[in-house]
């Protein structure tokens, strides 16, 4: 099973309404507290309230601020999502920011790493796209789908002062996006929200079928006559089956092993399905590896480019391949009074192995003994 988040952007979309609509659905506000923590930003509160809109109730984020910046450099605000330990959330956030900073840089003329975010310091903007981030990897999210985006019309008033609707950062970060005509005046999409929807390689398909289990709203800043402003996520579990994806994989014969194995969760942490290496004699009779990545089709690009960038290698090829996935399900027992989670398939059943090593590394259990405790565990 695959755990799927599709966002319905009922009149528009910005990173504190995605965020508040991912805890509303159940996503752990410490978690998403404790990534913000680690970006080093002070001078923050997060807290989350429940509001009622034209008789829905939904959760409102709302950033406290008591720093006294007043703007920072997009370099600085990267460098921080940089700071995160969990990777994949701070490649998520890096990723949202340097399209921010780029596009930015790009319509005024200026380098990316100078660009002034203007929002509190920066920090509404570090806050959201961390906290989004950090609820989706809490939720076990794999792929995020996301119904045509509404686009208001008239201005909106910025820093650089009024500009048409959308903003023109907001339409560069938008390129590539599902996007729809609405009655509604004023920005109904955000840069945020553009820039988190691009960093996570939304698929703005019709979502596959899945087990609905849960669905969240969250809350706008701003009042409308007619209906609620909110953006609603909903949550569920569908068995990917029969699908196409991509294999990447390229030769080396100039890596280390040691660089390898980091390769391979760096590519997992990316959103690669599976990574692995095989030896391989080149020419001239060197011993070489070649590096493999199995990738759904819409990751592929990011996770090509993070292979060239670790490996150094001067290319990578591409193939598609159809997978049949057989379908499971999950349950956690308890061995030395320690979680560890289960996967059963149709025919065979396998602990987790990083909660084994947890249960090893606390008891002082040989890990197989530990591995064959679940497995037997009733």
């Amino acid at each position: 099973m695959s755990r799927v988040c599709v966002i319905s952007p009922f009149t528009g979309l910005a990173g504190d309404m995605l965020l508040a609509a991912l805890v509303d659905a159940g996503a752990p506000l410490e978690a998403i507290r404790a990534a913000v923590t680690d970006t080093g930003l002070t001078g923050w509160d997060l807290t989350i309230t429940r509001v009622v809109n034209h008789g829905l109730t939904a959760s409102h984020a709302n950033v406290e601020v008591s720093d006294d910046a007043t703007t920072r450099k997009a370099a600085e605000l990267i460098a921080m999502a940089h700071r995160v330990r969990d990777r994949a959330v701070a490649d998520v956030a890096v990723k949202a920011l340097r399209a921010i900073a780029e596009v930015e840089g790009r319509l005024h003329g200026a380098d990316p790493d100078d660009v002034h975010l203007h929002e509190l310091g920066g920090h509404d903007t570090l806050v959201d796209i961390v906290g989004v981030a950090a609820a989706l990897k809490a939720l076990d999210i794999r792929t995020v789908h996301c119904e045509p985006l509404p686009l208001g019309s008239g201005t909106v008033r910025t820093a650089h002062g009024l500009l048409p609707c959308p903003a023109p950062a907001t339409a560069a970060l938008l390129e590539g996006a599902t996007v729809t005509g609405t009655e509604l005046r004023g920005e109904t999409v955000t840069p945020t929200a553009a820039a988190l929807l691009r960093a996570l390689n939304a698929d703005y398909r019709p979502p596959p079928a899945m087990r609905l289990s849960a669905t969240g709203y969250g809350a706008g800043t701003r009042t409308l006559a007619d209906r609620p402003n909110v953006a609603v996520v909903r949550l569920g579990e569908t068995s990917e089956d029969v699908r196409d994806l991509v294999v990447l994989e390229t030769n080396l014969d100039d890596v280390t092993g040691e660089v390898l194995g980091y390769v391979v969760a760096r590519l997992l942490d990316r959103g690669a399905l599976d990574s692995w290496i095989t030896p391989a004699v080149m020419k001239k009779g060197r011993p070489a590896h070649v590096l493999h990545a199995l990738v759904a089709p819409e990751k592929a690009d990011d996770v090509e480019q993070l292979m060239l960038a670790e490996t150094g290698s001067l290319g990578v090829r591409r193939s598609t391949v159809r997978r049949t996935a057989a379908a499971r399900t999950t349950d956690v027992v308890h061995v030395q009074g320690m979680p560890v989670r289960r996967k059963h398939g149709p025919h065979h059943s396998k602990p987790e192995y990083d909660d084994a090593v947890a249960v090893a590394e606390k008891t002082g259990l040989p890990l197989r003994t530990v591995l064959q405790m679940a497995e037997e565990e009733r």
